[in-house]
């Protein structure tokens, strides 16, 4: 099968970007011939501040994208399209001009972009939900939800008006890709057809386990509010028998570092490359992920399973989906610092249950979460629109 694959990266390489280029390896490791039209977002750094205002137009509508797809499907003639992200660049006119060349579009909807401006349906310390349903999303021009800026915000809810009106994504995207149930529901409640949702998790290439572990726990995300490190730094104020390593960087770094400037036993490593990270996760006794957004999945606590590490997390989104209560690890309220730190000390004083729990973690990655698995998925929601066309 001849596909192309759709990407516009962002600044900082997040979840997002490695799941590209996992599923693009995964499917030319089964022999599919794979190509791949992209942008960067590094490309705005160098624009002038009259192509900067042009931006504002070409994120709901890029003729550029047009051209470019048209004359890449013209030459790699592919049987089908899989968008993994147009923003800001690429624009939904990938989408238009994909349909109209006659060929399957799928897309992985990896965050809320379609139905809430700043794409996380989180706004000042709290899950919101103002924009969904609402075919113009003026709330988020309001309360500058994207960048914390009314102006940036006009053009991402000028997009979404746009589309919404050419009703780009009932008309020109063949199956939606979800990750998790939580986040099918959220598309379903923001307007989309329920028939046209595909759920499919990540997955990841096997990183293998220790036999010894080390005596800390570890968190691994970016360092912003919607993460729930704050909390976590909160509840193991509590907790000096329980050391933390801390992975990442982001806004809140700064604030971070200073409320662990007291915690002797709290560790803030920064941002380390894939291998020396995986290194820790495997050696750690326990992930915890006090996320307080709605994740649409949580690829750090697949990684967690994957190394037979238990998990615990806050009781939300995806989240609460992906950690079996007690079996895999254990779940708390988001934003609770008091139930984190109980959580956190029941786990580290019962080692036997936490041994226990490692070893269902990785039982849970075998079955579900795996490169294999994750290809009969992917080529069964391939399929099913390719037997079924509309």
């Amino acid at each position: 099968m001849r596909i192309l694959f759709v990407h516009n990266y962002y600044r900082e390489q997040g979840g997002e970007d490695v799941s590209f280029h996992n599923e693009m390896d995964l499917l030319t490791q089964h022999g599919h011939v794979v190509e791949s039209y992209t942008r960067d977002n590094h490309e705005i750094e160098d624009r002038s501040l009259v192509a900067k205002y042009r931006l504002f137009r070409e994120t709901a509508w890029s003729q550029k994208t047009v051209n470019e797809i048209q004359k890449k499907i013209k030459e790699f003639q592919p049987q089908i399209v899989h968008v993994q992200n147009f923003f800001p660049l690429i624009s939904p006119s990938v989408f238009s001009t994909c349909k109209a060349e006659g060929i399957p579009v799928f897309f992985s909807v990896r965050n809320y972009r379609l139905i809430c401006p700043n794409g996380l349906f989180f706004r000042d310390g709290h899950p919101c939900e103002d924009c969904l349903g609402k075919s113009y999303p003026y709330p988020g021009i309001i309360h500058a939800c994207y960048r914390n800026s009314r102006l940036q915000t006009l053009a991402v809810a000028a997009m979404l008006g746009e589309n919404n009106s050419r009703r780009t994504w009932q008309t020109n995207v063949d199956r939606f890709i979800a990750l998790s149930h939580f986040a099918s529901r959220k598309l379903e409640e923001g307007g989309l057809e329920t028939g046209k949702i595909s759920v499919k998790p990540n997955f990841l290439n096997d990183p293998g386990m220790v036999r010894e572990r080390d005596n800390y726990a570890v968190f691994i995300g970016r360092l912003s509010p919607e993460k729930g490190v704050n909390t976590l730094i909160q509840a193991i104020k509590q907790l000096p028998q329980i050391p933390l390593k801390v992975i990442g960087t982001g806004p809140s770094e700064n604030q971070i570092i200073e409320q662990a400037r007291e915690l002797l036993k709290v560790e803030l490593l920064g941002h380390l490359p894939y291998e020396q990270m995986i290194t820790i996760l495997r050696k750690a006794r326990l992930l915890v992920c006090p996320s307080e957004w709605y994740e649409t999945f949580g690829r750090v606590i697949v990684e967690a399973y994957a190394c037979g590490v238990p998990v615990v997390a806050s009781r939300i989104g995806a989240i609460a989906e992906l950690v079996n209560d007690q079996q895999t690890g254990l779940l708390f309220k988001p934003g609770d610092e008091l139930d984190l730190a109980s959580k956190l000390e029941w786990l580290w004083s019962h080692t036997a249950d936490m041994d226990r729990m490692g070893k269902f973690a990785r039982k849970e990655y075998l079955q579900k979460y795996t490169p294999d698995v994750n290809y009969g998925q992917l080529m069964g929601i391939y399929q099913q629109v390719l037997d079924n066309p509309r």
